[in-house]
Protein backbone atom coordinates (compact mmCIF):
# COMPACT_ATOMS: atom_id res chain seq x y z
CA UNK A 1 0.00 0.00 0.00
CA UNK A 2 3.16 2.75 1.02
CA UNK A 3 4.27 1.39 -2.69
CA UNK A 4 1.01 2.33 -4.58
CA UNK A 5 0.78 5.67 -2.47
CA UNK A 6 4.15 6.76 -3.66
CA UNK A 7 3.37 6.10 -6.86
CA UNK A 8 0.09 7.69 -7.23
CA UNK A 9 2.12 11.20 -5.36
CA UNK A 10 4.67 10.86 -8.26
CA UNK A 11 1.90 10.61 -10.86
CA UNK A 12 0.05 13.61 -9.90
CA UNK A 13 2.97 16.12 -9.20
CA UNK A 14 3.34 16.57 -13.10
CA UNK A 15 -0.55 17.56 -13.16
CA UNK A 16 0.04 19.83 -10.28
CA UNK A 17 2.78 21.72 -12.12
CA UNK A 18 0.64 21.74 -15.43
CA UNK A 19 -2.24 23.52 -13.62
CA UNK A 20 -0.12 25.71 -11.65
CA UNK A 21 1.38 26.75 -14.89
CA UNK A 22 -1.72 27.01 -16.43
CA UNK A 23 -3.34 29.32 -14.54
CA UNK A 24 0.20 31.74 -14.14
CA UNK A 25 -0.11 32.05 -18.08
CA UNK A 26 -3.68 32.77 -17.89
CA UNK A 27 -3.71 36.60 -17.02
CA UNK A 28 -0.71 36.46 -20.23
CA UNK A 29 -3.22 35.05 -22.64
CA UNK A 30 -6.67 37.62 -22.39
CA UNK A 31 -6.35 40.07 -24.04
CA UNK A 32 -5.22 43.65 -23.07
CA UNK A 33 -3.54 44.89 -20.54
CA UNK A 34 -5.00 44.19 -16.21
CA UNK A 35 -3.82 47.27 -15.09
CA UNK A 36 -4.91 49.66 -17.94
CA UNK A 37 -8.67 48.03 -16.88
CA UNK A 38 -8.00 48.83 -13.43
CA UNK A 39 -7.09 51.76 -13.66
CA UNK A 40 -9.10 52.98 -16.57
CA UNK A 41 -9.03 54.41 -20.25
CA UNK A 42 -7.80 58.00 -19.03
CA UNK A 43 -5.28 56.78 -16.52
CA UNK A 44 -1.53 58.30 -17.03
CA UNK A 45 0.99 56.23 -18.04
CA UNK A 46 3.08 57.29 -15.27
CA UNK A 47 0.51 55.83 -13.13
CA UNK A 48 0.23 52.60 -15.46
CA UNK A 49 3.89 51.97 -15.52
CA UNK A 50 4.60 52.32 -11.40
CA UNK A 51 1.27 50.20 -10.69
CA UNK A 52 2.60 47.13 -13.25
CA UNK A 53 6.13 47.48 -11.11
CA UNK A 54 3.93 47.37 -8.01
CA UNK A 55 2.70 44.08 -9.53
CA UNK A 56 5.45 42.41 -10.77
CA UNK A 57 3.96 42.55 -14.38
CA UNK A 58 7.50 44.04 -15.93
CA UNK A 59 9.52 41.65 -15.19
CA UNK A 60 10.23 39.43 -17.85
CA UNK A 61 8.33 36.31 -18.04
CA UNK A 62 10.42 34.15 -16.63
CA UNK A 63 10.94 35.45 -13.82
CA UNK A 64 7.53 36.29 -13.03
CA UNK A 65 6.81 32.21 -13.47
CA UNK A 66 9.51 31.77 -10.83
CA UNK A 67 8.03 34.52 -8.17
CA UNK A 68 4.35 32.88 -9.11
CA UNK A 69 5.57 29.54 -7.99
CA UNK A 70 7.49 30.88 -4.54
CA UNK A 71 4.31 32.56 -4.25
CA UNK A 72 2.33 28.95 -4.23
CA UNK A 73 4.71 27.34 -2.47
CA UNK A 74 4.07 29.89 0.78
CA UNK A 75 0.74 30.46 -0.16
CA UNK A 76 0.77 33.93 -1.34
CA UNK A 77 -1.27 34.23 -4.92
CA UNK A 78 -0.70 37.74 -5.10
CA UNK A 79 -3.15 41.01 -4.59
CA UNK A 80 -6.57 41.56 -5.11
CA UNK A 81 -6.89 44.51 -7.70
CA UNK A 82 -10.04 45.40 -7.07
CA UNK A 83 -10.37 44.43 -3.19
CA UNK A 84 -7.13 45.47 -2.41
CA UNK A 85 -6.86 42.20 -0.30
CA UNK A 86 -4.16 39.22 -0.48
CA UNK A 87 -6.21 36.65 -2.81
CA UNK A 88 -5.31 34.04 -0.76
CA UNK A 89 -7.31 35.76 1.73
CA UNK A 90 -10.26 35.94 0.17
CA UNK A 91 -10.28 32.54 -1.07
CA UNK A 92 -10.26 31.16 2.45
CA UNK A 93 -12.83 33.43 3.46
CA UNK A 94 -15.11 31.85 0.92
CA UNK A 95 -13.59 28.38 0.06
CA UNK A 96 -15.31 26.42 3.17
CA UNK A 97 -19.19 28.04 2.09
CA UNK A 98 -17.94 26.09 -1.36
CA UNK A 99 -17.10 23.21 0.08
CA UNK A 100 -19.89 23.14 2.45
CA UNK A 101 -22.13 23.55 -0.50
CA UNK A 102 -20.46 20.77 -2.92
CA UNK A 103 -20.61 18.05 0.35
CA UNK A 104 -24.62 18.36 0.86
CA UNK A 105 -25.15 18.19 -3.15
CA UNK A 106 -22.92 14.57 -3.09
CA UNK A 107 -24.68 13.57 0.37
CA UNK A 108 -28.12 14.61 -2.06
CA UNK A 109 -26.99 12.91 -4.64
CA UNK A 110 -25.93 9.83 -2.94
CA UNK A 111 -28.92 9.63 -0.79
CA UNK A 112 -31.25 9.79 -3.74
CA UNK A 113 -29.49 7.36 -5.92
CA UNK A 114 -28.76 4.76 -3.84
CA UNK A 115 -31.93 3.38 -2.83
CA UNK A 116 -33.79 4.43 -6.68
CA UNK A 117 -30.43 2.27 -8.17
CA UNK A 118 -31.09 -0.57 -5.71
CA UNK A 119 -34.99 -0.75 -5.98
CA UNK A 120 -34.91 -0.32 -9.98
CA UNK A 121 -32.61 -3.19 -10.52
CA UNK A 122 -34.23 -5.20 -7.98
CA UNK A 123 -37.24 -4.07 -10.18
CA UNK A 124 -35.94 -4.46 -13.70
CA UNK A 125 -38.15 -3.99 -16.64
CA UNK A 126 -41.48 -3.53 -14.16
CA UNK A 127 -43.23 0.11 -13.69
CA UNK A 128 -40.83 1.28 -11.15
CA UNK A 129 -38.17 0.66 -12.76
CA UNK A 130 -39.43 2.29 -15.80
CA UNK A 131 -40.20 5.30 -13.25
CA UNK A 132 -36.98 5.47 -12.15
CA UNK A 133 -35.56 5.61 -15.19
CA UNK A 134 -38.10 8.40 -16.82
CA UNK A 135 -37.37 10.50 -13.59
CA UNK A 136 -33.49 10.29 -14.47
CA UNK A 137 -33.60 11.24 -17.73
CA UNK A 138 -35.88 14.25 -16.78
CA UNK A 139 -32.88 14.84 -13.76
CA UNK A 140 -30.45 14.60 -16.75
CA UNK A 141 -31.65 16.66 -19.05
CA UNK A 142 -33.03 19.81 -16.46
CA UNK A 143 -29.78 21.81 -16.50
CA UNK A 144 -28.60 23.62 -13.10
CA UNK A 145 -29.50 27.26 -14.28
CA UNK A 146 -33.53 26.02 -15.13
CA UNK A 147 -34.11 24.33 -11.93
CA UNK A 148 -32.64 26.69 -8.95
CA UNK A 149 -35.12 29.23 -10.30
CA UNK A 150 -37.98 26.54 -10.51
CA UNK A 151 -37.00 25.71 -7.20
CA UNK A 152 -36.94 28.98 -5.74
CA UNK A 153 -40.39 29.91 -7.22
CA UNK A 154 -42.42 26.99 -5.84
CA UNK A 155 -40.49 26.51 -2.33
CA UNK A 156 -39.20 29.56 -1.52
CA UNK A 157 -41.82 32.24 -2.87
CA UNK A 158 -45.03 30.28 -3.10
CA UNK A 159 -44.65 28.03 -0.17
CA UNK A 160 -42.45 30.27 1.87
CA UNK A 161 -40.80 27.16 3.53
CA UNK A 162 -36.92 27.43 2.33
CA UNK A 163 -35.09 31.39 2.33
CA UNK A 164 -34.82 32.23 -1.35
CA UNK A 165 -31.26 33.19 -1.31
CA UNK A 166 -27.98 33.59 1.48
CA UNK A 167 -26.23 31.74 3.76
CA UNK A 168 -26.22 31.37 7.50
CA UNK A 169 -28.07 28.58 8.47
CA UNK A 170 -29.33 24.90 6.93
CA UNK A 171 -32.14 26.24 5.87
CA UNK A 172 -30.25 28.27 3.26
CA UNK A 173 -28.12 25.17 1.96
CA UNK A 174 -31.44 23.03 1.16
CA UNK A 175 -32.34 24.36 -2.24
CA UNK A 176 -28.61 24.97 -3.64
CA UNK A 177 -27.86 21.11 -2.20
CA UNK A 178 -30.53 20.20 -4.37
CA UNK A 179 -29.89 21.94 -7.26
CA UNK A 180 -26.48 20.33 -7.76
CA UNK A 181 -26.92 16.80 -6.64
CA UNK A 182 -30.38 16.43 -8.53
CA UNK A 183 -28.05 15.97 -11.94
CA UNK A 184 -26.01 13.79 -10.08
CA UNK A 185 -28.21 11.86 -8.75
CA UNK A 186 -29.50 11.31 -11.80
CA UNK A 187 -26.24 9.58 -13.28
CA UNK A 188 -25.44 7.52 -10.16
CA UNK A 189 -29.18 6.17 -10.28
CA UNK A 190 -28.06 4.75 -13.51
CA UNK A 191 -24.76 3.60 -12.32
CA UNK A 192 -25.88 2.29 -9.85
CA UNK A 193 -28.68 0.36 -11.58
CA UNK A 194 -26.18 -1.42 -13.83
CA UNK A 195 -23.58 -2.36 -11.10
CA UNK A 196 -26.36 -3.61 -8.94
CA UNK A 197 -27.66 -5.85 -11.98
CA UNK A 198 -24.02 -7.53 -13.10
CA UNK A 199 -23.70 -8.09 -9.21
CA UNK A 200 -27.30 -9.54 -8.40
CA UNK A 201 -26.09 -12.09 -11.50
CA UNK A 202 -23.35 -13.59 -9.77
CA UNK A 203 -22.28 -16.55 -8.23
CA UNK A 204 -22.10 -15.20 -4.47
CA UNK A 205 -25.49 -13.91 -4.84
CA UNK A 206 -26.96 -16.92 -5.70
CA UNK A 207 -24.81 -18.60 -2.93
CA UNK A 208 -26.37 -16.02 -0.33
CA UNK A 209 -29.69 -16.85 -1.37
CA UNK A 210 -29.06 -20.38 -0.99
CA UNK A 211 -27.78 -20.02 2.27
CA UNK A 212 -31.07 -18.13 3.61
CA UNK A 213 -29.78 -15.26 4.01
CA UNK A 214 -32.43 -12.24 4.21
CA UNK A 215 -33.04 -10.56 0.63
CA UNK A 216 -31.59 -7.07 2.74
CA UNK A 217 -28.66 -8.65 3.54
CA UNK A 218 -27.77 -9.79 0.55
CA UNK A 219 -28.68 -6.88 -1.34
CA UNK A 220 -27.03 -3.73 0.53
CA UNK A 221 -24.38 -6.48 2.28
CA UNK A 222 -23.30 -7.92 -0.38
CA UNK A 223 -24.20 -6.59 -3.98
CA UNK A 224 -23.69 -3.29 -2.99
CA UNK A 225 -20.40 -3.52 -1.28
CA UNK A 226 -18.93 -4.93 -4.68
CA UNK A 227 -21.28 -2.58 -6.96
CA UNK A 228 -19.97 0.44 -5.15
CA UNK A 229 -16.25 -0.05 -6.57
CA UNK A 230 -17.31 1.73 -10.02
CA UNK A 231 -19.40 4.48 -8.01
CA UNK A 232 -16.61 5.39 -6.22
CA UNK A 233 -14.65 6.82 -9.60
CA UNK A 234 -17.53 8.22 -10.73
CA UNK A 235 -17.83 10.50 -7.66
CA UNK A 236 -14.46 11.36 -7.52
CA UNK A 237 -14.53 12.40 -11.15
CA UNK A 238 -18.19 14.12 -10.61
CA UNK A 239 -16.98 15.86 -7.44
CA UNK A 240 -15.00 18.62 -10.30
CA UNK A 241 -18.21 18.82 -12.04
CA UNK A 242 -20.20 19.81 -8.46
CA UNK A 243 -17.36 22.24 -8.43
CA UNK A 244 -17.81 23.99 -12.21
CA UNK A 245 -21.52 23.98 -11.29
CA UNK A 246 -21.07 25.64 -8.10
CA UNK A 247 -20.26 28.70 -9.80
CA UNK A 248 -23.69 28.97 -11.56
CA UNK A 249 -25.73 27.50 -8.44
CA UNK A 250 -23.55 30.20 -6.14
CA UNK A 251 -25.02 33.07 -8.26
CA UNK A 252 -28.49 31.94 -8.79
CA UNK A 253 -28.66 31.61 -4.43
CA UNK A 254 -26.01 34.49 -4.05
CA UNK A 255 -24.32 31.70 -1.88
CA UNK A 256 -21.27 32.99 -0.71
CA UNK A 257 -18.69 30.70 -2.20
CA UNK A 258 -15.59 30.83 -4.19
CA UNK A 259 -17.62 30.20 -7.43
CA UNK A 260 -19.64 33.58 -6.69
CA UNK A 261 -16.14 34.97 -6.28
CA UNK A 262 -14.65 33.97 -9.62
CA UNK A 263 -17.86 35.56 -11.41
CA UNK A 264 -17.20 38.56 -9.05
CA UNK A 265 -13.32 38.75 -10.42
CA UNK A 266 -14.39 37.86 -13.94
CA UNK A 267 -16.70 41.04 -13.82
CA UNK A 268 -14.59 43.18 -12.20
CA UNK A 269 -11.18 41.95 -14.57
CA UNK A 270 -9.29 41.07 -11.18
CA UNK A 271 -7.00 38.70 -13.13
CA UNK A 272 -5.30 37.72 -10.07
CA UNK A 273 -8.37 36.93 -8.06
CA UNK A 274 -9.36 34.91 -11.40
CA UNK A 275 -6.27 32.85 -11.18
CA UNK A 276 -6.53 32.20 -7.31
CA UNK A 277 -9.86 30.97 -7.54
CA UNK A 278 -9.41 28.58 -10.49
CA UNK A 279 -6.17 27.75 -9.26
CA UNK A 280 -8.14 26.60 -6.07
CA UNK A 281 -10.61 24.48 -8.21
CA UNK A 282 -8.16 23.06 -10.08
CA UNK A 283 -6.40 22.04 -7.07
CA UNK A 284 -9.42 20.92 -5.57
CA UNK A 285 -10.01 18.41 -8.24
CA UNK A 286 -6.78 17.13 -8.30
CA UNK A 287 -6.40 16.34 -4.56
CA UNK A 288 -10.45 14.66 -4.89
CA UNK A 289 -9.21 12.42 -7.42
CA UNK A 290 -5.59 11.56 -5.24
CA UNK A 291 -8.32 10.63 -2.43
CA UNK A 292 -10.48 8.47 -4.61
CA UNK A 293 -8.05 6.49 -5.77
CA UNK A 294 -6.84 5.81 -2.43
CA UNK A 295 -10.28 5.00 -1.51
CA UNK A 296 -10.72 2.91 -4.51
CA UNK A 297 -7.45 0.84 -3.63
CA UNK A 298 -8.95 0.21 -0.02
CA UNK A 299 -12.32 -1.13 -1.16
CA UNK A 300 -10.81 -3.18 -4.34
CA UNK A 301 -7.83 -4.87 -3.28
CA UNK A 302 -6.71 -6.24 -6.86
CA UNK A 303 -5.88 -2.28 -7.51
CA UNK A 304 -2.93 -2.74 -4.90
CA UNK A 305 -1.53 -5.32 -6.43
Amino acid sequence: MLRYLSLRVLYTLPVIWLVVSLVFLLIHLVPGDPIQQMLGEGAPAADIQATRHAYGLDLPLGRQYINYWKGVLHGDLGQSLRYNQNVSRLIAQRYPYTLQLTIAALVVAVLLSIPAGVRSAQRRNLWDDRAISVISLFGLSFPNFALGPVLILFFAIQLGWLPVSGSGSLAHLVLPAITMGGALAAILTRMVRTSMLEELSQDYVRTARAKGLPERTVVYRHALRNAMIPIITVLGLQFGALLAGAIVTETIFSWPGIGRLTIQAISNRDYYLVQGCILAIGLTYIAVNFLTDLLYSAVNPRIRQ
